[in-house]
């Protein structure tokens, strides 16, 4: 431990107040340093750009400044290289370098700290580390959105039963079905270009929690950092971690989505379905059972959506009673961010690569679709085309389908006198809408079924995922 003047077993940062060494186990328990040094290279960032601004305002002399940025170069290369000696004696990841920056230039380098604090420090290098990684994260899912709208165009004519309640109700086509995950995934990308704006905010110049009596200019920090304005109030810049928890809530959302889809390409590549078909690499085996492939990626994300919903909670729980301004609670902010961080980026990896190589079963899912009486609406619209009341018409498919039922025949096998048995209303051209392609093919509105439709929307889709760029 480096000592202060006053007191030889106390921490030099703010050792003058305290008249004995903190205990070893307290030491321990407070550090932040086995964690957060992963925001170090922000740090010097958001460093850098302090020591220019107190140059600029006549703080720190010109030699200074350029003494200050050339250690903290100095320092960046050491971490990069995995030189630097990180210490827990030195609590954070800041007190650490500062450490290192004085050893390196001298008493220039305590100047560094002059006009800010360690709370609007660590609050202006989580921001600069999320606004980075949000940028990562928007990457990723852009590349699976795309995946999806080029595996949707290619199977817009590719008949499957759509499902209510997990019962076949209406053939779609799989084409229809991969852009209804492209939309839940399109919203997700919204939302997180949406929380990137309110992380984009500048605390540093709140210091501790009122802000300092030197002449800074927050506005060229901000300018200098890529920020969009300084944050208005001292006390909330420096205790607002709404933003993380913002970007976890984003991630419960998108990995609720993922966990959906998951729940069905696990159920689709089960021998009762039979609908898809994954590439071996995103699958294993069984220790025991040869003839096992087991979908463990997508089981393994509908698994890992528990941890992220954990880690919105442990957020909100952290926050919810505390009083303004900065608390030692805060320190709490970064683990579960982080492996929020890491585990989405994890997820969005494995179905941008899964994703684009399914293999479909045509046959198998216009089997499916053949087998649930999927058309038993198209013939109701049929019939209310015909001048009949929709709730007569609902009355006499029904009769048709528990015929079926007993018959073992789907309505397209039915001959016309056996459904007009039923209502004398149905004529020969009924069998138009009785197949499974004219019964996508009917509904060719934007957002239908209908092949046209569906490769219309993928090219609207892949457009707006464009103009995110």
């Amino acid at each position: 431990m480096s000592p202060s003047p006053s007191n030889p077993g106390t921490n030099q940062s703010w050792g003058g107040r305290f008249s004995e060494p903190t205990d070893a186990f307290v030491e321990r328990f407070t550090a932040s340093v086995g964690f957060d040094q992963r925001l170090a290279l922000h740090d010097i960032q958001g460093s850098v750009a302090h020591a220019t601004m107190l140059a600029r305002v006549g703080v720190l002399t010109d030699a200074e400044r350029d003494a200050i940025l050339q250690g903290l170069d100095e320092i960046r290369g050491e971490i990069e290289r995995g030189e630097f000696e990180w210490s827990v004696a030195l609590e954070d990841v800041h007190m650490n370098i500062e450490a290192r920056l004085t050893d390196k230039i001298g008493i220039t380098g305590k100047k560094l700290h002059t006009g800010r604090s360690r709370n609007d420090q660590v609050a202006t290098d989580i921001r600069l580390f999320l606004r980075d990684e949000i940028d990562a994260v928007a990457a990723v899912l852009a590349r699976l959105r795309e995946g999806l709208i080029t595996l949707a165009d290619r199977e817009a004519d590719t008949i499957m039963p759509g499902f209510t309640h997990l019962q076949t109700a209406q053939p779609v086509t799989f084409g229809h079905h991969l852009l209804a995950w492209q939309e839940m995934l399109a919203r997700d990308h919204e939302r997180l270009l949406d929380c990137r704006k309110r992380v984009n905010v500048l605390p540093l110049g709140a210091a501790a929690l009122a802000g300092t009596t030197y002449p800074i200019d927050r506005h060229v920090t901000a300018e200098l950092l890529g920020f969009e304005r300084p944050a208005e109030n001292s006390l909330d810049a420096v205790s607002d971690r709404d933003f993380a928890i913002e970007f976890t809530a984003f991630a419960s959302i998108l990995l609720m989505h993922l966990s959906r889809m998951s729940e069905e390409l696990v159920l689709w590549t089960s021998a009762q379905f039979d609908f898809i078909d994954l590439p071996d690499r995103f699958c294993t085996g069984s220790s025991i059972m040869p003839q096992k492939k087991n979908p463990d990626v997508p089981e393994l994300v509908r698994g890992k959506t528990g941890r992220v919903y954990g880690h919105l909670m442990g957020l909100l729980t952290l926050m919810k009673s505390q009083p303004l301004a900065y608390n030692k609670d805060n320190q709490e902010d970064k683990e579960p961010l982080f492996d929020t961080l890491d585990t989405v980026k994890g997820c969005l990896r494995a179905f941008a690569d899964m994703a684009p190589a399914i293999e479909s079963k045509k046959p198998n899912m216009a089997e499916a679709a053949r087998r649930g009486f999927s058309t038993a609406t198209d013939l109701a619209d049929y019939l209310v085309r015909k001048g009949v009341a929709f709730r007569d018409a609902h009355e006499i498919v029904g009769q048709s389908v528990a015929f079926g039922l007993e018959e073992g025949k789907d309505l397209s096998e039915m001959s016309l006198e056996e459904l007009r048995q039923f209502s004398d209303t149905i004529e020969a051209d009924v069998f138009e809408v009785l197949t499974l392609e004219g019964s996508v093919a009917a509904r060719n509105h934007i957002g239908g079924t209908a092949p046209d439709q569906v490769r219309a929307a993928a090219q609207r889709a892949r457009d707006a995922l464009a103009g995110l760029a």
